[in-house]
C-alpha cells in the first residue's frame, strides 16, 4: 500500500481547494469545496473570494439561483450548487433525530407534527413566492393549528425547519432587508432535482468530500457530515456504494480512502511551505474538523474553536494552522502560535486586506 505524509496531504488539499492557485467561478469553487458554510454570510463570501481573487461572486451566484443557501451538513447553513444540493440534503435527512424521544421532549414536537408542518409549508411555498420567517410560521400555524410550536417555528436556529430543508420542502430565498425569507427549491431553482435515493446521494457527496478533504476514513466523513451521529451501518453502506471509485493509501500508518483518479497526483505532491490567511468557518478547517491534531495543535484548539460554535479566521503555514487573525481598526491583527515567515505573512495580509474590506 502506498504511503504519504500529512504535509503531503495538506499540500494536496490546499491545491484541490484553490488555496495555492485561484479557481474558476463561485459555483465551481463551492462545488469543489463540497459546500461552503454560510451561517455568517460575509464569511461565506470571503471563502469564495479568497479562492477567486475577487469579491461578490457568491452573492451574485445566489441571486442568479446557481447556488442555494439552506441547512445542510451538521445542521448548519451552507451554500451548495443548485443542481447537486438535493444529494447533500438526502444524506443529512438520514439522521432522523426527530424520531428520538429526547428530541421530541426537548422541542415539544412529534414526527407527526413535523409531517403536518412539512405539508403546510409545501402548500404555502408552492407558488414560489418567498415568505419571511414570520409569514411562513403564520401560514403553518393556520393550516395545522399548531400554535404551541409558534416560538420554535420563529426561532433563528430553525429547529423545526431543518428537517424540512433536508426533505427538499424549503430553502432560503432572497433577503428582505434584514429579514430572511424561505421558498420552495422546486419552484425557485432552475437546477433543482428531487432528493435522489440515498445510495446515489452517497456517491455524489462522498466523491465531493474526498475530492476536497481526502484522504479520509468513513469516520472523518461522518464527523464532517453530522458530527459522527449517523448510523455506522449507514456510513459503511454509503462507502460500499462508491467502493469501485476508491483507492486506499496510508497516511503516516493509517489506511484512508482517496478517489482512485487522485491517487497518483496525491503521491506526487510535495509539501507546501506557503502562508495563507483563511476567514472564519473556512471549509479547509471544517472539512477536517477542529479536533484534527494534524491540522490544529491540540493546545491551540480553543483559539480556533471558540464559544457558541465560532470558528476563528486562521493563519496557515505549511498547510497547518499556525495562528489566528481578526479584522481590527481597519487592519488585520495576527496572533501566531509558531514562527511564520514574516515576508510571506506580510504579502498574504496585503492580498487579503482589499478583499476583506469589500466583503
Amino acid at each position: 500500500m502506498s504511503s504519504v505524509t500529512w504535509p503531503q496531504v495538506l499540500a494536496w488539499r490546499m491545491g484541490r481547494q484553490y488555496l495555492t492557485t485561484p479557481g474558476g467561478g463561485p459555483v465551481e469553487i463551492v462545488r469543489r469545496l463540497a459546500g461552503v458554510q454560510a451561517q455568517v454570510a460575509s464569511a461565506a463570501e470571503l471563502a469564495v473570494a479568497l479562492r477567486q481573487a475577487a469579491p461578490g461572486g457568491a452573492a451574485r451566484a445566489l441571486e442568479e439561483r446557481a447556488l442555494v443557501k439552506t441547512w445542510a451538513m451538521r445542521g448548519t447553513l451552507h451554500l451548495l450548487p443548485a443542481g447537486e444540493a438535493a444529494a447533500y440534503l438526502a444524506l443529512c435527512a438520514t439522521i432522523r433525530n426527530w424520531e428520538k424521544a429526547s428530541w421530541q421532549k426537548t422541542f415539544g414536537a412529534t414526527p407527526a407534527d413535523l409531517e403536518a408542518i412539512a405539508a403546510a409549508a409545501a402548500t404555502a411555498l408552492a407558488p414560489g413566492t418567498p415568505l419571511t420567517r414570520e409569514e411562513l410560521a403564520a401560514a403553518i400555524i393556520e393550516e395545522t393549528g399548531s400554535a404551541h410550536l409558534a416560538e420554535l417555528l420563529g426561532s433563528g436556529w430553525g429547529v423545526l425547519l431543518k428537517p424540512l430543508a433536508w426533505w427538499g420542502v424549503l430553502c432560503y430565498g432572497p433577503a428582505q432587508g434584514t429579514r430572511v425569507t424561505f421558498t420552495s427549491p422546486a419552484a425557485w431553482l432552475p437546477g433543482w432535482t428531487a432528493p435522489p435515493p440515498v445510495e446515489d446521494a452517497a456517491r455524489t457527496v462522498i466523491r465531493a468530500f474526498l475530492g476536497a478533504h481526502g484522504p479520509a476514513t468513513p469516520e472523518m466523513f461522518d464527523n464532517w457530515l453530522m458530527r459522527k451521529t449517523s448510523r455506522k451501518k449507514d456510513v459503511k453502506a454509503w462507502f460500499a456504494a462508491v467502493a469501485d471509485e476508491l483507492a486506499t493509501v496510508e497516511v503516516e500508518g493509517e489506511p484512508m480512502h482517496v478517489l482512485a483518479e487522485h491517487r497518483d497526483e496525491l503521491l506526487a505532491t510535495a509539501p507546501d511551505a506557503s502562508v495563507r490567511l483563511l476567514g472564519a468557518f473556512d471549509q479547509y478547517v471544517l472539512g477536517a474538523g477542529t479536533a484534527a491534531t494534524y491540522l490544529i495543535p491540540a493546545e491551540h484548539r480553543p483559539a480556533v474553536s471558540r464559544a457558541a460554535g465560532w470558528i476563528s479566521p486562521v493563519v496557515l503555514h505549511q498547510g497547518r494552522v499556525a495562528g489566528v487573525w481578526e479584522a481590527k481598526d481597519d487592519d488585520i491583527a495576527v496572533t501566531t502560535f509558531e514562527d511564520v515567515p514574516v515576508a510571506a505573512l506580510s504579502e498574504e495580509i496585503d492580498r487579503l486586506r482589499p478583499l476583506l474590506q469589500r466583503t
